[in-house]
């Protein structure tokens, strides 16, 4: 899943992926609240599941891992 978020990420922002991990945060990435629901519902598309976050997470790694556990 972190693959899949660097992508989305690299190719939305203009980044190169090897610039994007775990412990990158969405504040470094610049992302307003807006952005964040714009990625959520793509992916939430793309994937067919809901992605309603209970908590705050901060980092891709954290995102991977709480969409992961939707998954499973």
């Amino acid at each position: 899943m972190l693959e899949k978020l660097v992508n989305y990420l690299s190719k939305e922002l203009d980044i190169p992926a090897e610039d994007l991990g775990r412990d990158t945060t969405f504040e470094s990435l610049h992302l307003d609240s807006l952005d964040t629901v714009e990625m959520l519902m793509d992916l939430e598309a793309e994937l067919g599941i809901d992605l309603e976050l209970e908590e705050k997470v901060s980092t891709l790694g954290e995102l991977a891992d709480f969409i992961e556990s939707k998954l499973d």
